[in-house]
Parts: C-alpha cells; sequence; structure tokens
C-alpha cells in the first residue's frame, strides 16, 4: 500500500525501509530477544548501537579531529539556554542574527543569561532575506556569534557561512542551529564552533538532540560552564561522559542510526543535496510561473528544506487544505505565526512528492484562480 506524501516541518517524515526495519526488529534486535526499546543504556548491545551513531554521524558530517559530537536532550530550544550556560565568558556578551522566529526565540532565551546584542536584522523585512554582511555589528569581545541556519517558518537559508574575519571578529566563535537542515547538503564545519540541533528534522524522530562541538571551545583554559548549569547539561560532563551521563534517547538514537545508514546508502551527503536541490527547484519553479501563487522570501537566500507560500484569498485555505489530504498531499498548513502554506523537503521527502504537489497546485490553480 502507497503512503502518502507527509510534508509536515518536524517531526517528518521518515523513509519507509527505515521504518520497515526498526518494525522488523521491534522485538528482536540483532538475535537478542530484546527491543532496542528495552536494552540498558550501559548495556554492550546498546553501547554497538550508540558508539556506531556517533561514528556514522561524524562521517556523513565529514568532521575532523577538532570536532565531538554530542547526543543530548531537550532539543534545540533547550540548546538557546544551554549555550549561554556554557561559553558565555567573562564578558557576558553575545551577539545576535536575527532572520526570524527561531533566531527570535534563541535571542529571547539568551537574554536571561547575559548581554545580549542583535547584530543584524532583517525583522523590518518581515523576513524575507539574511541581512547584508556589511550590515553586520559584531562585538569583538562577544563570547559568540550565534545565526539559525534554516529558518523552518520563514524560509530563510544561509548557503554560506559569514566569516568572522571579514566581520572583525576573528576571535568570536560562531555558533549554528543547523536543526533543520543538517546533512541535507555538504556542509563545511571547520570554522563552526558550535552547532546543534533537533534530530527530528532530517534524522529521525523527536527527543534527541545533537551537539556539534570544536574542543577548543571547552578547553581548560576557558571559562567553566555557569555554576547553575545542570550537570547533564555540562558540555565538559557529557563529553567526558561519551554522552551517557544519565539514561539517553536509547529509541531515537537507534532510529537515528537507522537514518545515517539510509543516508550513506542513499549516496551520503553529497546525493541528498543534489536530490534537495532539484527537489526545491521543482516547487519553486511552478511556484514562480503562477500569478496566483506567491512566496515572499528573496531569491539568493530561500530555503531548500521548507518551503513557505501563499493564497490571494484567505478563503481558499481551508479548501486547499482540504483537497490537498484528499490527494495524499499531508500537512502543508504554515505555521501559525506566519500563516499561509508551507511544504517541507526534508531527506527522506522523494522527487516524485514534489512532483504530485506540482501537479496539485495547478490543478487548484485551474479550479479557484
Amino acid at each position: 500500500m502507497s503512503r502518502p506524501y507527509n510534508f509536515a516541518p518536524g517531526p517528518s517524515a521518515i523513509p519507509d525501509s527505515v521504518l520497515e526495519r526498526a518494525a522488523g526488529e521491534m522485538l528482536d534486535w540483532g538475535g537478542t530477544g530484546t527491543s532496542v526499546l528495552e536494552m540498558s543504556h550501559r548495556g554492550k548491545h546498546f553501547l554497538q548501537i550508540h558508539e556506531k551513531a556517533l561514528a556514522d554521524f561524524k562521517s556523513l558530517l565529514g568532521l575532523d579531529a577538532d570536532h565531538e559530537v554530542l547526543f543530548m536532550q531537550g532539543g534545540a530550544s533547550a540548546q538557546n539556554a544551554i549555550i549561554p550556560m556554557n561559553i558565555l565568558g567573562p564578558s557576558a556578551q553575545c551577539d545576535y542574527v536575527n532572520t526570524g522566529h527561531w533566531s527570535t526565540k534563541s535571542i529571547a532565551e539568551a537574554r536571561n543569561y547575559g548581554d545580549v546584542h542583535v547584530a543584524a536584522s532583517s525583522a523590518d523585512d518581515g523576513f524575507s532575506r539574511i541581512p547584508e554582511a556589511s550590515s553586520w555589528s559584531v562585538r569583538s569581545m562577544s563570547s559568540y556569534l550565534h545565526i539559525c541556519g534554516n529558518e523552518t517558518i520563514h524560509g530563510v537559508e544561509y548557503f554560506e557561512w559569514p566569516s568572522m574575519s571579514t566581520l572583525g571578529a576573528p576571535d568570536v566563535p560562531l555558533v549554528v542551529d543547523v536543526s533543520s537542515h543538517v546533512l541535507s547538503r555538504p556542509m563545511d564545519f571547520s570554522n563552526i564552533d558550535l552547532a546543534y540541533g533537533g534530530a527530528q528534522k532530517n534524522i529521525g524522530p523527536s527527543g534527541l538532540t545533537f551537539v556539534i562541538l570544536k574542543r577548543s571551545l571547552i578547553a581548560d583554559r576557558r571559562p567553566s560552564a555557569m555554576a547553575h548549569c545542570p550537570s547533564v547539561f555540562d558540555y565538559r560532563k557529557v563529553l567526558a561522559n561519551d554522552s551517557l551521563l544519565n539514561t539517553p534517547c536509547t529509541f531515537a538514537i537507534y532510529m537515528a542510526g537507522l537514518m545515517f545508514e539510509w543516508i550513506a546508502n542513499e549516496g551520503g551527503v553529497a546525493a541528498m543535496g543534489e536530490r534537495n536541490r532539484k527537489k526545491a527547484q521543482t516547487l519553486y519553479a511552478a511556484l514562480d510561473a503562477s500569478s496566483f501563487y506567491s512566496t515572499r522570501v528573496r531569491a539568493d537566500c530561500r530555503s531548500q528544506m521548507n518551503i513557505p507560500f501563499f493564497l490571494p484569498d484567505e478563503r481558499l485555505y481551508e479548501v486547499f487544505l482540504k483537497e490537498a489530504t484528499e490527494a495524499g498531499l499531508l500537512n502543508l498548513k504554515g505555521h501559525k505565526a506566519l500563516g499561509g502554506l508551507r511544504a517541507s523537503l526534508y531527506n527522506a521527502m522523494p522527487l516524485s512528492g514534489v512532483e504530485a504537489l506540482v501537479a496539485f497546485l495547478k490543478r487548484f490553480e485551474r479550479e479557484h484562480g
């Protein structure tokens, strides 16, 4: 039986083959007679799953020896507090670039811990672009500069990381929220000091949080975590305990491991990048060719993962969503913060799903335009 196409922004679609494998191993993983859901997180069988998932993730990311990966809990939203608690230095200064809903959330949380400076913002333009680097004002004494690599709600994505030297702050660490586009295309992490995200977009089910960390960021010469930082959120302690300081999200880590294997078997991150570029180009081309649908993001920073678009009449949204669901196209409703419609094209979405959506868009326009 064919399943409908799921355009959900997260938790998002997971490939059928991954779900089928997980179902087949549900009662008995590897001949152990137990489910992964029942395994001790310190037992040899789960440690095998955990170590392989970490190694496969690092390999797909192409990380060098200077970077480590932590598996944590709490989602990207928790990291908005955990990051300043861990790396906010004596100056208590941190800088943020505001490109949308999730940047705004990050900024609000960080203000509970330090002196936050908004180095640049596109709020005045409705978050339709990334501010030109020449307009950024980064403080040289800041503990870090934070950006959101891909805004899932407003549909804005960085395709090049900012150069801290060019910004006049070569010693300021760069922190990037990569929740919604990690593993969607090759990325250079060499100049990123910390990247983080929730797993529920391209990696697997919700519950698992990943942190990609440059070791120098928590070296002995650096300030320790704030005194009130919980032990389970202290990067140094989590790293020292191989992400097993407390009971981790065992099943989510197992599922992430299956996803890492699936990506590798599909050709790796480079192949994902080509697929995702083609999917996004296919949908944007249909939207741009229409006078019925509209988009608001500047072309050079349109997200390949999350594509918001709008109808000419508010009364049509309910009809659109009803007919789309009947056509097997699910979860196209836009976020309440922005409205409209949104198609999320994560790794698990095949090109055939985008082509089915484009065919539906054309039919809906003919019938309601």
